[in-house]
């Protein structure tokens, strides 16, 4: 209920929602009026695709500098990094797999702009095939603002990696740089709030273009988005977190009473910042070492967003069916890889993932008027996804507990 409540006529959900509404009714009442909101669509997308770059850059710099000295943090730094890189290997798995076993995509009529890729972008009749040699070189930037500058996310996470274990290791001597990082984060997050007010505008052009041209068959191949999310997070958390959770020893009951509190807040708020203190607090009264919790929770909060590593793949996935596109497996190898680094920068903040989204489509030349329409059925996918986040930060705080000295 508290959910509920919070559809408040200041609430960007219930604006969301109204967007898509109109939409829907403006597509199939005035096909003709609607299929000419293509550019309103187009300017929320420009809007968003803008403030990536120096988003990914400011958030993943400060995060992986904030973490300490990692000389310091030695073993556990070293475990927490490495546990991140491997839970993610079986959730982008799992994400893939049911959007193409499950073609959520077919069926889908994208509006087209006739531009390929980019903002507003249209469907392409094919994509090169990218070779290993080829995925490898383009994960080095030549320039961090050639890379900036296309929006290549890959590359901008390759370059802030080892620049914030840099600034790690210097300690006090990286502060300015750190601050500056964390500064430019902390304003690009506040642009990304004023930009998701164009969100309903966003949302309501590109659903009535969409039905305007492909009818009202569209939505129900949106509905089969969200079935192939909630079942692909349900097989993860059955196949995945359960067994690491008994593996950690923490105990079940134990671990349902630290994570009760923080799953509610989370999903009701769809923010995973709101549970951070319930999650800290109870980890730590349910007997785990405050040096872990204290180190590995915050984390998790940028680079454990496990629910983003599962969705990803399937909005790519489902962009690709929806423009007719077969992606090779090579394509689909590539796709898994740059997920596997670009959801480690993803901030913890209500539709972030978005812009990992619209850097991976970007990648592959993928047309990017299917982010919209993601968009219009995200309350039904936001508060879930946030929910299993806060249960894999849990999971991950207790089976990097295992083994450590206790307080």
């Amino acid at each position: 209920m508290k959910w509920i409540k919070q559809l408040s006529l200041s609430s960007q959900s219930l604006w969301i929602v109204i967007g898509l509404l109109v939409g829907v009714t403006l597509g199939v009442w005035a096909p003709d009026l609607a299929v000419q909101l293509a550019p309103l669509s187009n300017i929320f997308l420009r809007a968003v695709r803008a403030v990536m770059a120096p988003l990914i850059f400011g958030a993943l710099v400060s995060a992986l500098a904030g973490t300490g000295d990692l000389r310091a943090t030695g073993r556990l730094g070293l475990r927490t990094l490495g546990y991140f890189l491997v839970v993610t290997i079986p959730a982008l798995i799992v994400g893939a797999l049911m959007a193409l076993w499950l073609q959520p995509g077919v069926g889908v009529v994208l509006p087209t702009s006739g531009a390929p890729g980019g903002a507003g972008g249209a469907s392409v009749p094919g994509l090169t095939p990218v070779g290993f040699g080829a995925m490898l070189e383009q994960l080095v930037p030549q320039s961090l603002i050639e890379a900036m500058a296309r929006g290549d996310v890959l590359q901008i996470v390759v370059f802030c990696i080892p620049l914030g274990i840099g600034c790690a290791a210097l300690g006090e001597r990286a502060r300015p740089l750190v601050d500056f990082a964390d500064a430019l984060a902390q304003a690009m997050f506040r642009v990304t709030s004023y930009v998701m007010w164009l969100a309903p505008v966003g949302v309501c052009a590109a659903v009535a273009v969409t039905i305007g041209r492909g009818g009202m068959a569209t939505i129900g191949s949106l509905g089969r988005v969200v079935l192939t999310l909630y079942l692909a997070l349900a097989i993860f958390v059955a196949l995945v977190l359960v067994p690491l959770i008994w593996w950690s020893r923490f105990g079940a009951q134990r671990f349902y009473l630290a994570l009760r509190e923080p799953f509610l807040l989370a999903v009701t708020t769809s923010s995973s910042g709101v549970a951070l203190p319930p999650l800290l607090d109870n980890l730590e009264r349910g007997g785990l070492p405050s040096r872990v919790t204290r180190l590995v929770i915050p984390a998790c909060f940028c680079f454990n967003q496990i629910s983003a590593a599962i969705y990803a793949p399937i909005a790519v996935i489902f962009t690709a069916q929806a423009a007719d596109i077969d992606l090779t497996k090579g394509q689909l190898g590539y796709l898994l890889l740059m997920l596997l680094f670009t959801t480690k920068g993803t901030p913890a903040v209500p539709r972030a993932v978005l812009v990992v989204i619209i850097g991976a489509l970007g990648a592959l030349n993928l047309p990017l008027e299917s982010v919209a329409l993601l968009l219009s059925v995200e309350i039904l996918m936001d508060p879930i996804r946030t929910g299993v986040n806060i249960l894999g930060h849990g999971v991950a705080t207790a089976v990097l507990a295992r083994g450590e000295p206790v307080d």
